[in-house]
């Protein structure tokens, strides 16, 4: 999913009514999925927000604005600062060159975009 018109919050919305229509028409599958997000992203060895970092640099190197929308939705959340995520948009850049710099300054912009109450 690539970036829409009206934001990050309009494309998160736009693919969580997208995810409920599928969780309608394939429950096991999504259940499945469902399933396996809360037991990766559980506090264990890493904490929920190392672990949303790790996901974000993630969806970066896959080009997925749907994923960076909702990981960076998740960090604002958890209280991600500006210099943690930067650091991991660096991470993000050193090993993924000049595409996922373009998709760190999209990431940037979802920052700022949830960083502000809706």
């Amino acid at each position: 999913m690539t970036m829409q018109a009206g934001g990050y919050r309009a494309l998160t919305q736009s693919v969580s009514q997208q995810l409920a229509t599928l969780r309608t028409d394939m429950p096991d599958v999504m259940k499945g999925f469902g399933d396996l997000a809360r037991a990766a992203t559980r506090d264990g060895a890493l904490d929920k927000k190392t672990k949303e970092f790790i996901a974000l640099a993630l969806g970066i190197a896959a080009h997925c604005d749907a994923c960076i929308g909702f990981h960076v939705q998740a960090l604002v959340k958890l209280g991600a600062t500006r210099a943690e995520f930067e650091e991991t948009l660096g991470m993000a850049i050193y090993m993924g060159g000049g595409p996922s710099a373009m998709y760190c300054a999209n990431a940037m912009a979802a920052f700022e975009e949830f960083s502000v109450p809706a």
